[in-house]
């Protein structure tokens, strides 16, 4: 079974995030960056499944130089090889631009299985893994939680809301978007360190895959959200006071 896994790179949860000069996006010259968590949980899938049934779980992952570290990071952590799209403007391309640079690498591997996390922590858009979907003309299905093979192709559990479960099944080749929690992480251990300094990783330019850069979307600007503070003092009694500030929590807070 022939897995392909998309992977991003994104700062870190607790870095601190600063708008760039163009009012854009932000600042990333000190930022550190990471696996993006949704990803992390769709490569722990694929390396499961391998674990059961063999073949190969191939990481492809866009973005500049930096990317290499988190490619290698997979591969430490069990993927075969890796795909590296080097692309210097992949955050001026939106979901779209970027489903058509991972399409372009993916579909000569002619998987079994793609499988990406169902968004990403820095744009979240949750957009790119069911177009990824559509450019490949394979059916897909998102919000996955675990994915068991079967004869004639794969059964995925669904994450649907007031904690009910949807099971479906699919024939492969499919592209199936992972949700998080769905199972245990994995560390990279020492040994699987080592070993990714041999594992292949190749590199594409984005210009060879003849992806149209053109978005459809623009981004236009960022704001940092406002802190307001304000206070406000309730008369009457006790009981009249309690009573304004549960109405208060429900039409203007929201929390009850």
């Amino acid at each position: 079974m022939k897995i392909l896994v998309a992977i991003k790179q994104v700062p870190e949860r607790d870095a601190p995030v600063r708008i760039g000069a163009s009012g854009k996006w932000i600042e990333e010259a000190d930022l550190q960056f990471a696996l993006n968590e949704p990803d992390a949980y769709a490569l722990e899938e694929a390396l499961q499944l391998k674990d059961k049934h063999g073949g190969e779980v191939v990481a492809v992952s866009a973005g500049p130089e930096r990317v290499g570290s988190t490619l290698r990071e997979a591969l430490a952590k069990g993927a075969d090889r890796a795909i590296h799209i080097v692309c210097d403007d992949l955050g001026e391309r939106d979901a779209l631009g970027v489903a058509r640079l991972l399409a372009g690498a993916i579909k000569p591997e002619d998987p079994d299985l793609v499988l990406t996390g169902l968004q990403s922590e820095d744009l979240g858009h949750g957009q790119t893994g069911v177009i990824v979907a559509e450019l490949l003309g394979l059916p897909h299905a998102t919000l996955i939680l675990h994915v068991e093979k079967t004869e004639t192709g794969i059964k995925a559990k669904r994450e649907m809301e007031e904690g009910w479960f949807q099971f479906i099944e699919t024939s492969t080749p499919a592209v199936l978007t992972m949700q998080s929690g769905g199972n245990k992480l994995r560390y990279a251990t020492l040994m699987g360190i080592k070993r990714a300094k041999t594992k292949e990783m190749r590199q594409i330019a984005a210009a060879e895959l003849g992806a149209d850069a053109t978005p459809t979307a623009v981004l236009e600007s960022i704001v940092l959200p406002q802190k307001k503070k304000s206070t406000q003092m309730l008369s009457g009694s006790p009981k009249e006071a309690a009573a304004a500030l549960v109405e208060k929590l429900k039409a203007e807070a929201r929390v009850l």
